[in-house]
């Protein structure tokens, strides 16, 4: 049984530059591959930027008003920036189950049980990706991203969730390829909660994410 305290829990309180963020992904991915460092939640925000997964669609990126970055997660496209919580997962599935699925599934289940502390009802949608909630209006939207890459077996990337972000920023790109629904976020569904609020919700939530992904 994996516990939390054998995972390093890291949160930036700066806002971290995109390829900054990327390098130290991938080093520190190198690094738990070879059992020399611990494992990593870290807990970040960016300033505004797009972000091209390995399925992004060019025609689906309408604006360069954010600089964009190329990524090895998978996924489309999608922003982050400020007030947005940003989670990236680095652990080593060969010490746990081997299945990407269930990787993504438990992340998902990890997010949406954080979000039900605030009295949210998400989901995830089969066919779609993402986080999703209904508005108090009754229409669908999405409040969260989910995109990872595994690489010798260490996850990295992962999640985000929007607290609250300009929410404007993301139309300057069709949200993980889909273009039906709109994007929401705990504020806007009228939840007032800081980014440290969430992330407290995380961490006593995160047991039964490590749970499902242990052996």
């Amino acid at each position: 049984m994996t516990l939390l305290s054998d995972i390093e829990w890291r949160k930036s309180e700066d806002k971290i530059a995109y390829p900054d963020a990327l390098e130290q992904m991938e080093q520190r991915n190198a690094a738990i591959h070879q059992g020399e460092t611990p494992e990593l939640i870290w807990l970040l925000e960016h300033p505004p930027l797009y972000t091209a997964g390995t399925s992004a669609d060019p025609s689906e990126l309408l604006s360069q008003k954010f600089p964009v970055f190329q990524t090895g997660r998978g996924g489309r496209h999608t922003y982050h920036g400020p007030g947005q919580r940003v989670g990236y997962i680095m652990l080593n599935l060969k010490k746990r189950q081997a299945d990407v699925r269930n990787f993504v599934h438990a992340l998902e289940d990890w997010v949406i049980s954080a979000l039900a502390e605030f009295g949210i009802n998400a989901r995830a949608v089969e066919g779609r990706v993402g986080i999703w909630c209904n508005t108090p209006q009754g229409e669908e939207a999405k409040i969260g991203a989910i995109g990872i890459r595994i690489r010798k077996w260490v996850t990295m990337h992962g999640f985000s969730v929007n607290i609250d972000p300009d929410l404007s920023h993301f139309g300057g790109i069709v949200p993980c390829g889909i273009s039906e629904y709109p994007v929401t976020s705990l504020k806007q569904l009228g939840v007032t909660a800081t980014l440290n609020d969430f992330d407290a919700a995380l961490k006593k939530t995160a047991p039964d994410f490590l749970a499902a992904i242990d052996k």
